[in-house]
């Protein structure tokens, strides 16, 4: 019911904010009648096409299910460029109109209209080819240095290679996974992070599009912690296909890693939001510890939300590594991420906590990054100067 309710609220919202386009858009477009008439059935089209998109994954029947995806996320990520560039053209309009209110005739309004009008959707058609392309394409690896205070010796430069987000579902399949783990494997890691929502979907419906990830090969191993869409797709079914390909599921637990003589903690919660969909699955960085030998400096915390970095600082981790947030994706959507979540993207420091926020390295819904760029990231562990 909440659910059906939801839905029913995202169409008609989305219905109104295609209503707001084309009455801003398509009387100022510089085509003859025909081209408005043509605008305006887009627009009516779109409508039906995003909400279609939406639930494609609760589609049985293939391969159109995956087809409709494709359609109806691909008409997502443009509407989302066709809205914010009707809003800026908007503020760009009535500047206008108080510069030519303050210095009359200064400006040619009429040429404006029109010109911005056609802008508009080209630029909205650019941009989601641009974001299209980025998603689409192999995630790059990025190299992240954290300095740790009393690191160690034996531990300097471990290298942890963290891969979040992949949304493997409708437009994510084997070969976009198969490439992901031929790239993380040449890094050569020491360990393996899975931090979460590498699925959109059940076991039965992409099970042989996961089956890559059995190959991720680490000297200490694969270590994955849930993330909220695990949840939507079934965890208890999801966790056990996860060890099934021998990756280690952490859930609210930890394991001491013993590197050349050195030791160091690996642990790893359930999802922040966990706990409402099954309350033995409440994230607890305090349980993850417990019983983790106290003369361990080195505790690594995987979370799939940034937003569990202030119990692990309290808790007393050295490092948390999270995804979830996807840097935005796409623009604006970088700045709600900020109303949610403490840390949208990179490396931050919470009190003697250090965090690393993945962009992810997948995507979800429209197959678009803009100003986000999906990332393999391998994080090395470096001697802290002591401040």
């Amino acid at each position: 019911m909440r659910r059906t309710s939801f839905l029913v609220r995202f169409i008609c919202i989305g219905v109104l904010l295609h209503i707001y386009v084309g009455l801003r858009i398509i009387p100022d477009l510089p085509v003859e009648p025909i081209g408005r008439w043509l605008a305006a059935s887009w627009l009516v089209l779109s409508c039906l096409l995003i909400p279609l998109g939406m639930l494609a994954r609760t589609i049985e029947q293939q391969p159109f299910a995956d087809r409709a995806a494709w359609v109806g996320l691909l008409a997502m990520g443009f509407f989302s460029s066709l809205l914010v560039l009707t809003f800026a053209r908007d503020l760009m309009l009535a500047s206008l109109l108080t510069v030519d209110a303050i210095w009359p005739h200064a400006i040619a309004l009429a040429e404006w209209r029109t010109g911005s009008a056609a802008a508009v959707p080209l630029l909205a058609l650019l941009s989601t080819t641009v974001g299209l392309i980025n998603a689409r394409r192999r995630a790059r690896v990025v190299t992240i240095e954290i300095p740790i205070d009393d690191l160690p010796r034996a531990l300097e430069g471990f290298t942890i290679v963290q891969i979040s987000d992949i949304h493997v579902g409708p437009t994510i399949k084997r070969r976009y996974v198969d490439a992901i783990v031929d790239a993380v494997n040449r890094l050569k890691p020491d360990l393996i992070a899975v931090t979460g929502d590498v699925v959109d979907g059940s076991v039965p419906q992409l099970s042989a599009h996961t089956q890559p990830l059995a190959r991720l090969s680490a000297r200490h191993g694969a270590y994955l912690v849930t993330g909220n869409h695990e949840y939507y797709a079934g965890a208890d079914a999801w966790i056990e296909e996860f060890r099934r390909l021998g990756l280690h599921v952490l859930l609210n637990e930890h394991v001491v890693v013993e590197h050349d003589g050195a030791r160091a903690v690996i642990a790893g919660v359930t999802d922040f939001s966990g706990g409402h969909f099954d309350p033995a699955h409440r994230s607890d960085p305090v349980a993850a510890l417990h019983g983790a030998p106290g003369d361990v400096l080195i505790k690594v915390l995987l979370a799939h939300q940034p937003r569990s970095a202030e119990a692990a600082a309290e808790a007393g981790f050295t490092l948390q590594l999270s995804g979830h947030t996807h840097g935005g994706q796409f623009f604006p959507w970088n700045f709600f991420v900020r109303l949610q979540q403490p840390f949208t993207a990179g490396l931050a420091r919470l009190n003697g906590l250090w965090v690393y926020t993945s962009r992810g390295t997948g995507y979800w819904g429209p197959p678009k990054r803009l100003g986000a760029p999906s990332e393999i990231t391998r994080l090395r562990l470096m001697p802290g100067d002591g401040t």
